[in-house]
């Protein structure tokens, strides 16, 4: 039970700590702000024209994609290591794992979530 406590009061001193910092950097920050400091633009220029334009969705989809097939077979590197260890049940594991995998990817390709227009 000790060791529960020195965590709850390591987290508590943690939270104080961070409490404490944002009340002190609230109360003795500067503020001095400006026009250029209150313009919505990170690097303080004056903007000339109106935006380009938006990024498509389908940018954002097909990134999630590959994060989520790369993530997928990420989980693969483990299994080849102890493959040997696992035998059999390890083997159809992971034959359902992929076959779940190719599913999702023919139903996304289907579907069209990889057309790049």
């Amino acid at each position: 039970m000790t060791e529960y406590f020195y965590i709850s009061l390591f987290a508590v001193v943690a939270i104080v700590v961070i409490g404490a910092l944002l009340a002190l950097s609230t109360v003795l920050g500067p503020r001095n702000p400006s026009p250029q400091k209150l313009l919505p633009y990170e690097c303080g220029i004056i903007p000339t024209e109106e935006a380009k334009g938006r990024y498509p969705v389908r940018f954002a989809t097909i990134a999630m994609l590959f994060i989520i097939f790369d993530v997928e077979v990420v989980f693969m590197y483990p299994w080849a290591v102890a493959l040997e260890e696992l035998q059999l049940f390890g083997l159809i594991e992971m034959a359902i794992f992929i076959i779940i995998l190719a599913i999702a990817y023919v139903y996304i390709w289907g579907r069209g979530g990889l057309e790049w227009d």
